[in-house]
């Protein structure tokens, strides 16, 4: 069992596993609901949004997570600004804002010689640099998602399912909806630095959808979305240390297999059951 246990008694892959569990629970609380509406794209794009913030914070010398904020918050404001004119579609604006805010983030870049090793970290993270400080900053993020998705559940639940309704009921369907996107914005700042943007949407999709067909509530995807996340940063780190492959990757690698496991499990239990039914209806007639 010493492999199993070995990595662990490592200080920086101690801290590689709590920042990859506050990670995994911060990704499974605003991850369930854009697996739900569908906001995969706008996960993908506000990921890359971040380009610009962190480039010039690091060119200036400032905080990457100050930088990467308030590109969330311009990307956030694009989006929500988009979406309410009437003559574009949501995709065409999230992906217009997408092309523009990526192409300003490699302008950027482009002004400095000696960005190589930031630019890769941004894109791929390391996990296995988390520090204590880090921590802390994960740990009031994920206090901070707790508590919007707490005030906000009802809102978001009727928004994912039927935003007439929404508005019916007096929920404030594009209020909730900007919340929502700051939301999925906290997630993405608060991992980026973790698993690197090109990496965060397998913990910020993979466990959410591989839940799915398993839970009875929204509320019971996020609790399996988290376990599921917090197992493929375990098995990830673990794996890395043995095969000396990639931290980051090898966590997101490992969330985008347990979800192909989950809906090949699922998908071998709906054959047995219909199988079941059949068997007992031919037996009843």
């Amino acid at each position: 069992m010493e492999w199993l246990t070995v990595p662990f008694e490592v200080t920086f892959v101690q801290r590689a596993l709590w920042g990859g569990m506050l990670v995994s629970a911060i990704c499974a609380l605003a991850g369930t609901w854009v697996v739900l509406r569908g906001m995969a794209f706008l996960g993908d794009a506000m990921s890359h949004g971040l380009l610009p913030g962190v480039a010039l914070a690091a060119l200036l010398g400032g905080n990457l997570l100050v930088g990467a904020l308030l590109s969330a918050v311009v990307m956030t404001a694009g989006v929500t600004a988009l979406g309410r004119t009437p003559k574009l579609s949501q995709d065409t604006g999230i992906g217009l804002l997408f092309v523009g805010m990526l192409s300003l983030g490699v302008i950027i870049v482009s002004r400095s010689q000696s960005f190589a090793v930031d630019l890769t970290g941004f894109l791929f993270g390391d996990v296995l640099a988390v520090r204590e400080q880090d921590l802390v900053l994960l740990g009031a993020a994920l206090l901070l998602a707790l508590v919007v998705s707490v005030l906000g559940h009802r809102a978001f639940l009727a928004l994912a399912f039927d935003p007439r309704k929404a508005r019916t009921l007096g929920l404030r369907p594009r209020l909730a909806h900007a919340v929502l996107l700051g939301l999925l914005a906290l997630a993405i700042v608060a991992s980026f630095h973790i698993v690197g943007t090109l990496l965060v949407l397998g913990l910020l999709i993979a466990p959410p959808a591989a839940a799915l067909p398993w839970a009875r509530s929204v509320r019971g995807v996020m609790a399996l979305a988290a376990l599921l996340g917090i197992t493929a940063t375990f098995g990830g780190l673990l794996l890395s240390w043995h095969l000396s492959t990639a931290a980051g990757a090898t966590v997101s690698a490992l969330a985008v297999a347990l979800f192909f496991l989950s809906h090949l499990a699922s998908g071998l239990r709906d054959h047995r059951r219909a199988r079941f039914v059949g068997v007992h209806a031919a037996a009843t007639d």
